[in-house]
């Protein structure tokens, strides 16, 4: 279980410490919020989430098979709705491969990629659409 601290600066800012590593990192509302967007919104956080979840368990796959994954490449872009509540709506993620992934390895840390806990754990109404590259 992991421990994550939440300081509110005021001025829609908060600093967010992994109490175990003492790491942090910075949220702002995004400026069509009321925010200056200057950094990493809550929701912006949700798609990063997202895209480290399938890195890391694609990562976990590829070195028990000796697979090379240095490189790869995860974009994530999210799509907030236009109704009430403001929720993410839609995440479309591109995923690019190293060059020496053959396709057979391709398609099993596609595979890897689908048991992201993450992704699990997102709202069914949230519309998830990656694509993989080689």
């Amino acid at each position: 279980m992991s421990k994550i601290k939440v300081l509110y600066e005021g001025d829609l800012h908060t600093i967010v410490t992994h109490e175990e590593s003492e790491q942090t990192l910075h949220t702002d509302a995004p400026k069509d919020n009321g925010g200056k967007g200057q950094t990493f919104s809550p929701t912006d956080l949700l798609a990063a989430s997202l895209a480290t979840c399938i890195a890391t368990i694609m990562g976990i796959y590829a070195q028990f098979h000796n697979i090379d994954l240095r490189g790869m490449e995860i974009e994530m872009e999210k799509f907030m709705s236009q109704d009430t509540p403001r929720r993410i709506q839609k995440i479309v993620g591109l995923i690019r491969l190293p060059e020496g992934v053959s396709q057979e390895e391709r398609m099993q840390l596609e595979r890897a990629a689908h048991s992201c806990p993450v992704h699990h754990s997102l709202h069914p109404d949230i519309e998830v659409a990656i694509t993989y590259h080689l």
